[in-house]
């Protein structure tokens, strides 16, 4: 690949020295203005951040979506006014009055960044250590983008790290995944600065980082003066070269310059005041009005971006000569990028449906095996659990082999979500992952990431219920699909037989703007027809049901209706959508919790308490989930309305 950044482009000391301090004090000037926001942060990692973005990081401020681009994560998002400011600095089309509007309504620099908020945000971070996950995502994506396209993709991913990110459970988990993996183009800066919000890191973590990091598998460095910029240029140079993920120790002093404050908790997360940011900049002979880049540092970031515009204009000429020589293979790197699916994927979904009873996690697998045979950027995997989520999905990749598209996350919920996040991020793969209904608890936080940046990835969610059965309730959701069904911007689809399942794999594979969870049956369930769901008029009677619970709802209403009631049944894919009729008595029948149908129907029945550990059909008559016990509650309501 073209680089053309060479030693003659970069910043003479002065201008270093300069441009640290301009990063240094817009950050402070923005959180000044806010009298809101972490000034800390900013003001010891800027030397670190701006050798990255001088001398190594690769990107054209013009094009913030340049597919070979480098990426570049600020996982400990608190720090966000640092970003800002290298964005502006740079010529992002990120302002002087929006770096004054700092954590204001509507301003493109939020409290935390947030993908699609701010041109050259890559991903939204602040809940800690996923920035961290989403870079390893993102780096995993970029590895196999070059198996695939060796002629345009090569680029790194980069992050900052805080004490924070790495306390974080969710750091062990991508770390270990990026070790096991080699992912080389992946470094990773810790901005160590041993202070936490509360006092010292000392006050509740002992780690030995590096060696930690060398245990996964990582190359490291270990940088002891953050305001050394040769040294951090060097260890970005190693780590480069080394063809293993890399961690790069800087250790840095939180508020550095701010006297009295510096290397304190007090320089976290709280504005400085007029006073103390004038002493500060005095004594740093710092001279200008707030939010002034100097002439020196404007002129060398407009070098530095003009020379990302050349690599970029590059870049696209490998492209074309990619398009001209391959234009089929060209294009369909476009439709991925652009995440239009291929003809004929509706109707080899539609193929799926059969007669046979099975389970909806089966009549999945059915649809996987459908959908790669056309989508080749569909990739994915589960948490140690691809046979018993019917996502098996062919050969995995491997350190060795980063063609393949099947992704073994290993048991990491968490990881394997933000994971997800990053590789959907990168962009030319639509993503999937999978585990136990009962274990969305651990990858939540993820999950919620994926509906607020609007990422389309595709969560299989199986083993959806009590009926679960022996493995107890430790294994059997019952509040989880309502817990879902409340977090904005999620489908949550739970398909009764396979024509469902296929509509809610089409609607999940067309979606582009979020995430979709798919909840699906360890057991069997019938191929129910619509023609057996009724619809007589008049309707007295109407029960809605979603998943197993369909063929319950078949069952009850044939019973109703041999005792002379109107019934029809409604099979709901997705509960937002249904609309009750209102001259009917409603019924829900769900087995998970009854909190989101009450208020939607007359009647809901449902489990509001933990199961109980037996074979599924027992536990399930147990909570009351047979033809007998549904017609009695029904009957009850429908004889309490008669009464009334």
């Amino acid at each position: 690949m073209t680089n053309i950044l060479q030693p003659t482009s970069v910043p003479s000391v002065e201008t270093d020295r300069l441009a640290v301090n301009t990063l240094r004090f817009l950050a402070a000037d923005m959180v000044q203005a806010a009298n809101s926001g972490h000034p800390g942060m900013p003001m010891g990692a800027a030397p670190m951040a701006w050798t990255l973005w001088s001398r190594h990081l690769r990107h054209d401020p013009t094009a913030p979506d340049w597919p070979d681009r480098d990426r570049f994560v600020l996982s400990a998002g608190h720090g966000s006014a640092l970003l800002y400011g290298l964005l502006h600095t740079f010529g992002y089309d990120l302002p002087e009055p929006e770096l004054r509007r700092f954590r204001q309504l509507g301003s493109r620099t939020p409290g935390h960044p947030e993908y699609g908020e701010t041109p050259g945000v890559e991903c939204t971070t602040g809940p800690l250590g996923q920035g961290l996950a989403m870079a390893v995502g993102m780096a995993l994506a970029e590895r196999m983008t070059h198996a695939r396209y060796p002629e345009i993709t090569d680029h790194h991913t980069y992050a900052i790290v805080g004490d924070g990110c790495l306390m974080e459970g969710i750091s062990h988990e991508a770390a270990s995944f990026a070790g096991h993996l080699g992912l080389g183009r992946l470094v990773v800066f810790w901005d160590d600065n041993a202070i936490t919000i509360d006092g010292g890191v000392d006050r509740s973590c002992s780690d030995d980082q590096v060696a930690r990091f060398a245990a996964y598998g990582w190359h490291t460095e270990a940088v002891l003066d953050g305001t050394d910029i040769d040294a951090i240029d060097q260890a970005i140079t190693r780590a480069k070269a080394d063809p293993r993920p890399s961690f790069i120790a800087v250790r840095t002093v939180i508020g550095n310059g701010i006297p009295g404050v510096e290397g304190t908790a007090k320089a976290h997360g709280t504005p400085l005041g007029e006073a103390l940011l004038a002493e500060t900049k005095e004594l740093a002979g710092w001279d200008h009005p707030p939010f002034t880049v100097p002439a020196p540092v404007r002129e060398a970031c407009a070098a530095l971006a003009e020379i990302g515009a050349q690599e970029h204009h590059a870049w696209r000429n490998e492209f074309a000569a990619v398009e001209s020589a391959c234009p089929d293979r060209a294009a369909e790197l476009r439709r991925a990028h652009e995440r239009t699916l291929p003809g004929g994927l509706v109707e080899a979904l539609q193929q799926v449906a059969g007669q046979a009873p099975r389970a909806t996690r089966q009549s999945s697998q059915a649809c996987l095996d459908a959908a790669r045979a056309v989508m080749s950027e569909l990739v994915g995997g589960s948490a140690d659990l691809s046979g018993s989520t019917g996502t098996v999905f062919g050969d995995v990749v491997t350190r060795d082999d980063f063609s393949r598209s099947a992704i073994a996350f290993g048991i990491r919920e968490f990881g394997m979500a933000a994971i997800m996040n990053g590789i959907s991020l990168h962009g030319g793969f639509r993503v999937f992952g999978s585990t136990f209904l009962v274990f969305a608890d651990y990858l939540r936080p993820a999950l919620r990431l994926s509906a607020l940046m609007g990422q389309p990835v595709i969560y299989v969610f199986t083993h959806d219920s009590i009926a679960v059965g022996e493995d107890g309730p430790t294994h059997q959701p019952v509040a989880h699909i309502e817990s879902l069904r409340v977090i904005p911007g999620l489908q949550v689809l739970r398909p009764a037989n396979d024509a469902e399942t296929a509509e809610a794999w089409r609607l999940a594979l067309e979606r582009t703007d979020g995430p979709t969870a798919l909840i699906l049956s360890r057991q069997s369930l019938p191929q129910l027809g619509t023609d057996e769901f009724g619809g007589e008029d008049p309707v007295s009677v109407e029960i809605v049901a979603t998943g197993s619970e369909v063929a319950l709802a078949v069952a009850a209403a044939d019973a109703l209706r041999a005792e002379g009631y109107g019934v029809r049944v409604v099979s709901t894919l997705d509960r937002s959508r249904y609309v009750p009729e209102p001259s009917a008595n409603t019924v829900s029948i769900e087995a998970g919790s009854t909190a989101g149908w009450t208020g939607i129907v007359d009647l809901a029945i449902g489990i509001d308490e933990f199961g109980i550990s037996g074979p599924g059909g027992e536990v399930m008559a147990h909570h009351g989930f047979t033809v007998d016990a549904v017609l009695a509650r029904i009957r009850a309501h429908l004889d309490g309305e008669a009464g009334s």
